[in-house]
Order: C-alpha cells, then sequence, then structure tokens
C-alpha cells in the first residue's frame, strides 16, 4: 500500500502530526527508532520542564500534572496516553535508513521493511548526535555526554562542562548527592536560559564555594586520573578527576537531511531550507516539523511553539 504521509520520529510533534492526519481521514504512519517520545525519555530522570503542562499539549488533549510545570516521567505518561488513546499508528523500534524517490512516490527503507508514501514528515528533533569537545581522551568510558541520574556519582570528583540548563541541573544534582563538582564554562557566566528558578540555586552555590566554577575556561585534555583545562588568563590546569559529564548540547542529524537532498544554509547554522508557511522543503513533497527546523539554533523551536506544524503541514497536503 501506499500512505498518504510517513512520519518520520514519534516524539511530541511527530505524535501532532499523526493526530491532524487522523483527523483529516489522510493515510499515515509514524516510524520511531526508538521508544515512543524517544529523546524525551533519554533527558535526566528528575528533569522538569521550563514549559507549563498546558503548553506542552498537543491537539487540545488536556495535561494534567501535580504542578504547574510536569517533570519527564508525568510527560512520558501524557504522551504514551495521547498514543494510545487515539490508537496512533506507530512503529516503534524502526528506524529508516534510506529514502528514494521513484516519480511521485517515496520509497522509505527501514531497518523492517519498506513503506511507499506520497509525502514525508521528518519530525527528528535534535538530541541524537552530541557536540563533541574534541579533545584528546573524549573517548574514555569516564566521558558521558548524556545525564541520568545522580547517584552514580555519589563520592566522586566529576567535571560538568557547560552552563546551560542540563549542565545546571547536573551539576546540582551530583553535588547534593555528595559527589565532588567543578564547573568548565566557557563564557563568563551561567547560561542565559537556565530556569529562572534554578538560577539563584546554581549561582549561590557557586558563590558560597560548595560547586567550583572556573569562567571563561576551556577542557583540552581527559586523563583517566585527571583533567586538563585552562583557566581565564589562559594557563594550564591539573585537576583530580573520576568522571566528566560534558553537556555541550545537541544537533541534529544533518546527515539523513542532506541525504533527502534538503539544503542546508552556512556551516556554522545549518539551517535547512523550507517555507515557513507550509514547512514544506526544497524537495516536493517532505516536510519539516518541530526543532529540526532550526538547524544548530536548536532553541528556536521546542514544543510549545511548534505544535502549529502539524496543522500548517497537513492543510498544505491536502
Amino acid at each position: 500500500m501506499t500512505y498518504d504521509i510517513v512520519i518520520i520520529g514519534a516524539g511530541p510533534i511527530g505524535l501532532a502530526c499523526g493526530l491532524e492526519a487522523k483527523k483529516k481521514n489522510l493515510n499515515y504512519i509514524i516510524i520511531e527508532k526508538g521508544v515512543l517520545v524517544n529523546s524525551l525519555y533519554h533527558y535526566p530522570a528528575n528533569m522538569t520542564f521550563f514549559s507549563t503542562s498546558e503548553k506542552l499539549e498537543i491537539d487540545g488533549i488536556p495535561f494534567i500534572s501535580k504542578n504547574a510545570k510536569p517533570t519527564k516521567q508525568e510527560a512520558l505518561e501524557y504522551y504514551r496516553r495521547v498514543a494510545t488513546s487515539n490508537a496512533l499508528n506507530i512503529n516503534l523500534f524502526e528506524s529508516v535508513e534510506n529514502v528514494d524517490k521513484i516519480k511521485n512516490t517515496f520509497e522509505v527503507k527501514t531497518s523492517k521493511t519498506t513503506h511507499k508514501a506520497k509525502n514525508i514528515i521528518v519530525a527528528t528533533g535534535f538530541y541524537d548526535i552530541p557536540n563533541k569537545l574534541d579533545i584528546p581522551g573524549e573517548e574514555l568510558e569516564k566521558v558521558f555526554h548524556y545525564y541520568n541520574d545522580p547517584h552514580y556519582y555519589i563520592n566522586q570528583d566529576v567535571v560538568v562542562v557547560g552552563a546551560s540548563n542540563s549542565a545546571v541541573d547536573a551539576a546540582l544534582e551530583i553535588y547534593r548527592k555528595g559527589g565532588r563538582v567543578t564547573m568548565i564554562i566557557r563564557g563568563d557566566d551561567i547560561g542565559k536560559r537556565v530556569k529562572y528558578w534554578v538560577r539563584p540555586d546554581i549561582v549561590n552555590r557557586i558563590n558560597e564555594g560548595s560547586i567550583t566554577a572556573h569562567y571563561n575556561a576551556e577542557l583540552t585534555e581527559i586523563h583517566q586520573d585527571k583533567v586538563i583545562f585552562k583557566d581565564e588568563n589562559g594557563q594550564k590546569q591539573s585537576l583530580k578527576n573520576d568522571f566528566v559529564v560534558a553537556l555541550t548540547g545537541y544537533q541534529p542529524n544533518f546527515e539523513f537531511l542532506e541525504k533527502l537532498g534538503i539544503k542546508l544554509s552556512s556551516q556554522q547554522k545549518k539551517i535547512p531550507e523550507y517555507n515557513p508557511q507550509t514547512m514544506k522543503t526544497n524537495i516536493e513533497g517532505i516536510y519539516l516539523a518541530g526543532v529540526i527546523c532550526g538547524g544548530m539554533e536548536t532553541h528556536k523551536w521546542f514544543i510549545e511553539n511548534s505544535r502549529i506544524h502539524a496543522k500548517m503541514i497537513i492543510e498544505d497536503i491536502l
């Protein structure tokens, strides 16, 4: 059979596209390489969203949370119920390997089968590929680019690289579980987008000396028992170390976009080409939805301001 739409990615925006397609009686399938809302599933265990629950709702389905800002577990349960109660057509643990276009039909080859479709929506997010430090020792087992639970770091010397929300959350949680935390921060302050109710906490912990922070600093080498970094004066410093948690951001799978034939802007920003009125790319029949639209500027699009992409795309397809 030939679907009207193959949706790649079963995150919140991919689900929103599926809901909209179903309402309009379009034949669709959602393909996800991992679990349902895979990126969200891999967020830190104790994460609280910046957005309020109503801003995370899709298709007007109420999201009721205990507090105004829901937790990761509440969000996982919400999106699971949305998917199951609406009987969305989703194939999980099925990764896309190749896409060919023959006349007006796409052939989407996956790890399990081949799907044919008239249109494709790419809603794959940006959480799969970490921004690497590209320094000696980064391949060591002690280095992590994802953070889950602070219990792992009890009584350990931990370097947290970065000053974003994820880095700040990790630093505070590890400190409170008894880890000895040092933050290596490239800029001269904690990130401006850090959650407003968390920022005073990290600033106070740094000021009182509970967490050490080196500003205008850069990690240069990682060894089994230590790290080397340049301080604000450009001098190399050595620091005893057990683990490095490098939370320096993530990026979309640009290689996949280029394989589809989607044009990207400058090498630095890599913003994919699309029509902001329809979300259609330079390839007829291929659309983008969600955070992937921002290229390297992953802070521009998130759930609450890209939910509208679903209606825009389905209207254009119709």
